[in-house]
């Protein structure tokens, strides 16, 4: 193989732009005892990944899944609920019950104003007799 060759592609091999064919190349080239003396800084690498490749891992992996116990759930969802529906009761028969004072409020003022409406009809008819009782005082002291 060619040096030119090699420092190419150990450029594209710094930029990450080379293929798995051009890679086993330059591993080839750089496990061999050929290697140029200023390219001998790259030979390490390529023996470090020799050596990761006869690596294994023996040890067990242990999987172990938290289970979690959610039996208390139901018991705290129908507890919110039941408090949810006494809270709500009672706010709406304090509705309820300020609805009905409104009501009620509301025919106690339209009473209130039919009687004043009928008070002031009685009070301008008395306003008429007073005015026809000093006429008629008038003519019968003179």
């Amino acid at each position: 193989m060619e040096l030119a060759n090699i420092e190419k592609l150990l450029i594209k091999y710094e930029n990450a732009e080379t293929t798995l064919e051009e890679e086993a190349l330059l591993k080839k080239y750089f496990l061999s005892d050929t290697v140029a003396p200023h390219l001998k800084e790259y030979q390490p690498i390529f023996e470090y990944f020799k050596a990761s490749n006869n690596e294994t891992f023996t040890n067990k992996i242990n999987f172990k899944t938290k289970t979690r116990n959610f039996t208390w759930l139901p018991v705290a969802a129908s507890v919110a609920l039941l408090v949810s529906m006494y809270l709500g009761s009672t706010k709406f028969n304090e509705y309820q019950q300020r609805k009905a004072a409104t009501k009620t409020l509301a025919e106690i003022t339209e009473a209130l104003k039919m009687v004043s409406s009928n008070l002031k009809k009685g009070h301008q008819a008395f306003n008429k007799l007073y005015v026809y009782e000093d006429s008629v005082y008038k003519i019968f002291k003179k």
